[in-house]
């Protein structure tokens, strides 16, 4: 299918079935709200948020100290709803925290309790703002690896110029070896094929440049073994091609992958704020922008990175989802709906 008609709108709007669940499945979730920037209130406004726009989910469960996250349902709303409870944990893990001592010394963190849900049946997807590194390796431990995976990755939806693309890994394996990213590659072109609707998605190893002798030794090695797979590869992929159709699974190690992800987010916020500048800046600017205003807002929606909420680790047992710690309400409510 051509990148006009497989993605025309933001992740928010993918179908309820697109991760494989039926339509009028319902869902029950665990939500970490203590690990994010903005604190637990806001996230619990995205969980109101997610709770009025999703009705597939029976049930929340809020995670994280019982004696402050009481008082605030009543302020954001959510007391009394019978979907949604809470599960103690008087622990948090926090940004600064090495992800190996916080396993080791916080065992009731937020968290692992999150996780621990997902592990035990009561809850369908686990989705954390908190420590990237305590959620990963919470997760392989908690949760389990499917087998034959050799490292879980992150894999974050980005948009292009027509559509959209997946990037593996997202941050959760900042040094690999060939056969990781191979495997990355296998499960970004799966994740592709069902989220985004693509029958082969074109995958490509990012580096700097097309040619074979380009990129580094790890690269290299990878494209070699990329390519006695039955994938749709390409090789190597730049930079150029990611917001330009070029690919539709970009894999790297989580170092690179983590980069260029900010790097997209900023640019994103970057260009809201050049929009307004430049906009507001003489009537005549101001009165075409009001004839335009339909346009830009779609413009700026897709390069909204709070539209793309809710980065699954592919590769685990069950559906654990990672949000950037800024998360606002806003992501946490699409990230709700990326779990449908």
């Amino acid at each position: 299918s051509s990148p006009a008609t497989r993605w025309p709108k933001p992740l928010y709007h993918a179908p309820a079935s697109s991760l494989g669940r039926g339509a009028f499945c319902l869902m029950r979730l665990a939500v970490d709200v203590m690990g994010g920037d903005h604190g637990p209130e806001e996230l619990l406004h995205g969980v109101r948020q997610g709770l009025d726009a999703e009705p597939g989910i029976s049930r929340v469960t809020v995670v994280g100290p019982e004696d402050t996250l009481r008082p605030m349902l009543a302020a954001t709303g959510l007391q009394g709803d019978p979907r949604v409870a809470i599960r103690h944990a008087s622990e948090v893990a926090l940004m600064t925290d090495d992800p190996a001592v916080a396993l080791r010394r916080k065992k009731d963190a937020s968290v692992l309790r999150a996780l621990e849900l997902v592990r035990d049946g009561e809850a369908d997807a686990a989705i954390s703002s908190g420590n990237t590194g305590c959620l990963y390796a919470g997760a392989c431990i908690r949760v389990g690896r499917l087998d034959g995976v050799m490292r879980p990755t992150i894999a974050c939806i980005l948009p292009s110029l027509h559509g959209a693309w997946v990037l593996v890994d997202g941050g959760a394996n900042p040094e690999c070896e060939p056969e990781h990213l191979v495997q990355f590659a296998i499960m970004g072109s799966a994740y592709a094929k069902v989220l985004l609707g693509i029958d082969r998605p074109r995958v490509g190893i990012l580096s700097n440049g097309s040619e074979d002798s380009k990129g580094t030794d790890l690269t290299r090695a990878a494209v070699a073994l990329l390519r006695h797979t039955d994938l749709a590869t390409q090789g190597y992929c730049e930079g150029y091609d990611l917001f330009m159709d070029g690919v539709d699974v970009c894999v790297c190690d989580g170092c690179v992958g983590n980069i260029v992800l900010k790097s997209a987010e900023s640019i994103g916020k970057a260009f809201r704020g050049m929009r307004k500048e430049e906009l507001t800046a003489t009537p005549v600017r101001k009165a075409g922008a009001l004839l335009a205003r339909g346009g830009l807002k779609r413009i700026a929606e897709r390069l909204n990175p709070e539209a793309y909420g809710g980065a699954p680790i592919l590769g685990l047992k069950s559906w654990v989802f990672k949000n950037p710690g800024s998360a606002s309400r806003t992501t946490l409510r699409h990230a709700v709906a990326t779990t449908m």
